[in-house]
């Protein structure tokens, strides 16, 4: 039975997703990012266990050129965006179980919609770096692509974007102690929820600044799957930057990070909160986590001579045009279920609050074995959120051949995660 106020405007027949808004696409120079860079790899070592008070070295000269650049962006956008450098004190294994001071920086873009602005969509990379030795602050770590690079993208993100007017708030942060064990970004959920803001997407830019030779210049996007091991918030939104940005732009990669290694999207993934990470398409490990030297005539170190600046700017892009998919869009459905076991018609339900700018629904589905949703149905917002779910039949369509999903769209055009 529908739910009085709907209006199917599609039928069973499968429809190829795609975003009929016009993708935002500001031009992001290649020589900006490589700015941003050296100005940090100038800092000879960023590991968080260095000085936070030299401004010549260290990984207090990392924040300060952090601060200089979101404070540039901040003046470029009128004040509407604000930086906000957060320190607190924090204790780990590599902090030898001592408490020791770090510093995030946070550049935020306020959302437009009273609805929406309490709902924040982040982009995140670590400014700290490390040589050989993970607990050696002293020896020169230059940490160009690890990571500086995603430092880099979160800084052009924030300045392609500045200017723009968005529903929902955009959080660009730089984080501190990445390498120390997550730290800076387990601070950054924390704060992020103790001002009162909901996580709608996280995106980490971790080694985002070199192709090394890969004729596949396309971002590594990696999502965690469920507790079934299949879908996730992380892999829906994996979905969505490929829907945004084409399979030219991207690669999914379906595991939660690369084999054996960690990133700052974990603790987000492990909140339950969709979260994704941005990698370069092929890393050399000559040139991450080596301190400078030659050896056999082979050269170790991250430094700024081994970057591909144009897939830095490339990366920005991507950042860009996701956010300002995720941040325009309705909110997705909420408490989605299945129903209609042992029946010959499934049936879906979920919950969603009123939003004057949603547009309707897209129902979504996809055989076990395919990696993409399909559209199976389009309906229409009601004018008045009903006080019951929504419940939609989809007569002769079993529930055990097919996974199912509900994702919202804009009248701007906009789609949620599904």
């Amino acid at each position: 039975m529908r739910t009085p106020g709907w209006l199917a405007l599609g039928s069973l027949s499968v429809a190829v997703l795609a975003s009929t808004a016009p993708p935002a696409r500001a031009a992001i120079p290649a020589n900006d990012g490589k700015a941003i860079v050296e100005a940090l790899v100038a800092c000879g070592t960023r590991h968080s266990l260095s000085s936070w008070t030299d401004t010549k070295r260290g990984i207090g000269c990392g924040r300060d050129v952090v601060v200089r650049r979101f404070e540039a962006v901040e003046n470029e956008s009128g004040k509407r965006m604000r930086v906000v450098v957060d320190r607190f004190e924090t204790t780990a294994p590599r902090t030898r179980n001592v408490p020791v001071p770090m510093e995030n920086v946070y550049a935020i873009l306020p959302g437009t919609d009273p609805g929406l602005e309490r709902t924040a969509f982040v982009v995140s990379g670590h400014y700290d770096s490390m040589p050989s030795d993970i607990m050696d602050p002293g020896t020169d770590a230059p940490g160009a692509d690890d990571d500086a690079s995603g430092t880099a993208v979160s800084i052009l993100a924030a300045r392609a974007l500045a200017k723009n007017s968005v529903r929902a708030t955009l959080v660009f942060a730089a984080v501190a102690g990445e390498e120390q064990g997550l730290l800076g970004a387990k601070r950054l959920l924390e704060w992020l929820t103790k001002q009162g803001y909901t996580v709608g997407g996280m995106i980490t830019c971790d080694i985002v600044g070199a192709t090394n030779g890969s004729t596949d210049r396309r971002v590594r996007v990696f999502s965690e799957g469920g507790p079934d091991g299949v879908d996730s918030p992380g892999r829906q939104m994996a979905r969505l930057v490929e829907d945004v940005n084409g399979k030219d732009a991207v690669r999914l990669i379906f595991r939660l990070d690369r084999f054996g290694r960690g990133g700052d999207h974990r603790p987000f993934v492990e909140a339950g909160l969709p979260a994704v990470r941005f990698t370069e398409p092929l890393e050399d490990y000559r040139h991450e986590h080596q301190t400078p030297r030659t050896e056999n005539g082979i050269e170790y170190g991250d430094l700024v001579k081994f970057m591909d600046f144009d897939f830095v700017a490339e990366t920005a892009v991507v950042v860009q045009k996701t956010l300002t998919e995720m941040a325009n869009a309705p909110a997705p459905p909420r408490r989605v279920t299945l129903g209609g076991a042992v029946t010959d018609s499934a049936k879906i339900s979920f919950e969603s609050e009123r939003d004057d700018g949603r547009k309707g629904f897209e129902i979504l589905w996809r055989e076990t074995t395919d990696a993409r949703w399909s559209v199976l149905r389009t309906v229409d917002a009601p004018s008045e959120p009903p006080a019951k779910p929504f419940e939609e039949t989809l007569q002769n369509v079993s529930t055990d051949n097919q996974y199912f999903a509900v994702r919202s769209v804009g009248k701007n055009g906009r789609r949620s995660i599904a």
